[in-house]
Parts: structure tokens; C-alpha cells; sequence
């Protein structure tokens, strides 16, 4: 799989797990009805213990972007993405919030911030193609 985990990184492994998937699903890199590795291959494959793996898998299957069957394994939610609801933007505005405090005391414009933004959206929702 094409999943990378820093060790080093002050981010938990689960959320590292959570974050690729979520960009592997934006990204069209992983398609609705995609089949995913098992918790015991996964966590195999990625030199870490099976309940980080299970941790991101339970997340996300809470969050509705993975269907979780004793017999056919994990799959990417066939059945559409969840929406923006309020729960999400509110999840959203924290973390931009975070992000843009950082931009402007390193004197970031608010510009610059916005194109940033636009960039690696378009980034993630372009295929790969060359962002504009």
C-alpha cells in the first residue's frame, strides 16, 4: 500500500493512518468499494501495532468514510462520503484557525494564506494533475 508512517513525527500513527486514507480517498487513489488491507496485513506491512491500525480503521468507519463486514473485510464506503455538516465545519474552522495564527505570525499574508489553501485543495481533488 502506498501509505507512509513517520515514527518520529509528534502525530499519533493512528491519525497519520487516518490522514493518508482520507487523502487516498480525495484523491481518487482509493474509490468507493475499494477493498482495504486487514488490520493484522496492514499493521504487517507497516512495521506497527495491529490496534493503531485498528484505531484508524474504527474512526474512520465512525466517521462514514469505511464499512467495516466480518466477511468481506474493510471496505471504502460504497454507499457515498459523508457530508459537510456542522460538526465537520466546526472540526475545519479549529483547524484553520491553528493554521492561519501560524501563517500570520510568520507573516503570511492572508492572500498568500488563501492561495495555499486553494493549492493543496486543488492538489488533492485534481487527480494529481499540475495545480494552477
Amino acid at each position: 500500500m502506498w501509505m507512509e508512517i513517520d515514527l518520529q513525527s509528534e502525530v499519533p500513527i493512528y491519525t497519520q493512518l487516518v490522514d493518508q486514507l482520507i487523502e487516498g480517498i480525495a484523491s481518487e487513489q482509493l474509490k468507493p468499494g475499494d477493498p482495504l488491507p486487514s488490520v493484522r496485513s496492514l499493521a504487517a506491512d507497516l512495521g506497527i501495532n495491529l490496534h493503531t491500525v485498528n484505531k484508524a480503521y474504527q474512526i474512520l468507519k465512525q466517521d462514514g468514510f469505511l464499512q467495516v463486514h466480518r466477511k468481506q473485510g474493510v471496505v471504502v464506503q460504497p454507499g457515498g462520503m459523508p457530508g459537510t455538516d456542522a460538526a465537520f465545519r466546526a472540526k475545519l474552522a479549529r483547524g484553520i484557525r491553528s493554521l492561519a495564527a501560524e501563517a500570520a505570525v510568520r507573516g503570511m499574508s492572508e492572500a498568500e494564506f488563501a492561495e495555499q489553501s486553494a493549492a493543496v485543495y486543488r492538489q488533492l481533488t485534481t487527480k494529481g494533475e499540475d495545480a494552477k
